[in-house]
C-alpha cells in the first residue's frame, strides 16, 4: 500500500512536472510578445498617421491625453500584426489602415489588449459587395446573394467597406460605425462562439449581462416584431451577437442617447469598456 501511495505521488508529480514543461514554452513566447508590444507601442507616432486621425476619427479630438496615448500606442501595435488586403481592386493606403484600426484599438482602451488574437487579415472592399448567405429549409439548401458592408469571421478575417467607414465622419450621432460593428463581433468571438458574450471578468458580471442585455433584447425583438420605432438598430433582434454590435455601435456614436434611453445597458457597457463616451463631449 506503501509502494502504491508513493507510486501514486510519483505519476502526479510527473503530470505536474511535464504538464510545467509544456506551458512554459507558451509563458516564456507571451512574455516575448508583449515586451515586443511594448516597445513597439512606445515608438513615435508618425506625423503623416496622426493627421488621418485627427481627420479621420472624430472621437480622437474628445480624449483626454491619456486616452489619446494608449490609442496610438494600441494602433501601432496593431498595425504591426495585422494584414491588410485590398478587393475589387481597392489599393490600400496609410489612410485606410490607420481609420481601420483606430476604430478597432477604441474597444481596448484601459485594459489589456489581446488585439483581437483570432484575427489576421482585414478585407477591405472600395463599397459594399455581395456575398453568398446559405439557407436551409429541412433537406434543402439555398443559395442566395446579399449586399454588404462589413462582416466578422470567427477565424482569420474582418471584411470592410472602406466607402462605409469614410461616411461615418459626416454623420457624428447616426449610431453606426461598420468598424465598431465589426470588431464587436471580433471580442464576441474571443470565446470561441458568436453569442453575444464577451470575455467577462466575473460571475457577477456574467450574471448582470445576461440579466440586462437578456431583457432589452427580448424588448427589441417585441417591438421590431410589433413594427414599433425602436432606438437601437432593429438589426440587433437578428440574434444576441447581433445585438450586441449593434449596441457596442450605438454606445460609441450615440452615447448621450444611449445613456438616456437605455441607462442599464450603457452603465454595463462602461463597466465592459472601461471608458464613458457620453463624457468626452466634455473634454
Amino acid at each position: 500500500m506503501v509502494w502504491v501511495k508513493n507510486f501514486s505521488m510519483i505519476i502526479k508529480n510527473g503530470i505536474v512536472a511535464i504538464a510545467k514543461a509544456l506551458t512554459w514554452p507558451w509563458i516564456v513566447a507571451d512574455a516575448f510578445r508583449e515586451r515586443k508590444r511594448r516597445h513597439i507601442a512606445a515608438e513615435p507616432f508618425p506625423p503623416e498617421w496622426l493627421e488621418i486621425l485627427e481627420k479621420n476619427i472624430h472621437f480622437y479630438h474628445r480624449l483626454n491625453r491619456e486616452l489619446q496615448e494608449q490609442l496610438l500606442g494600441r494602433i501601432r501595435v496593431f498595425l504591426s500584426e495585422k494584414r491588410f488586403e485590398g478587393c475589387a481592386g481597392l489599393k490600400i493606403t496609410d489612410e485606410i489602415k490607420v481609420t481601420v484600426a483606430g476604430y478597432a484599438c477604441l474597444l481596448l482602451l484601459n485594459r489589456r489588449p489581446t488585439y483581437y488574437p483570432r484575427l489576421s487579415t482585414i478585407l477591405v472592399y472600395p463599397r459594399a459587395y455581395v456575398a453568398q448567405k446559405i439557407q436551409r429549409l429541412g433537406y434543402a439548401e439555398f443559395i442566395t446573394k446579399e449586399p454588404r458592408l462589413g462582416e466578422s469571421w470567427s477565424h482569420d478575417y474582418v471584411v470592410i467597406s472602406w466607402d462605409a467607414v469614410k461616411k461615418n465622419p459626416a454623420d457624428l450621432h447616426s449610431g453606426h460605425n461598420v468598424v465598431l460593428h465589426e470588431f464587436a463581433h471580433q471580442l464576441d468571438q474571443e470565446n470561441g462562439s458568436a453569442d453575444g458574450v464577451p470575455v467577462l471578468e466575473s460571475r457577477s458580471q456574467y450574471r448582470a449581462w445576461a440579466r440586462v442585455l437578456g431583457t432589452e433584447y427580448s424588448r427589441l425583438c417585441n417591438k421590431v416584431a410589433a413594427g414599433a420605432e425602436t432606438s437601437i438598430d432593429a438589426y440587433g433582434a437578428t440574434n444576441p451577437a447581433e445585438f450586441f454590435a449593434v449596441i457596442t455601435e450605438m454606445f460609441f456614436e450615440s452615447a448621450e442617447e444611449s445613456r438616456a434611453k437605455h441607462p442599464k445597458v450603457f452603465t454595463l457597457l462602461c463597466r465592459f469598456y472601461r471608458v464613458n463616451p457620453a463624457a468626452w463631449a466634455n473634454e
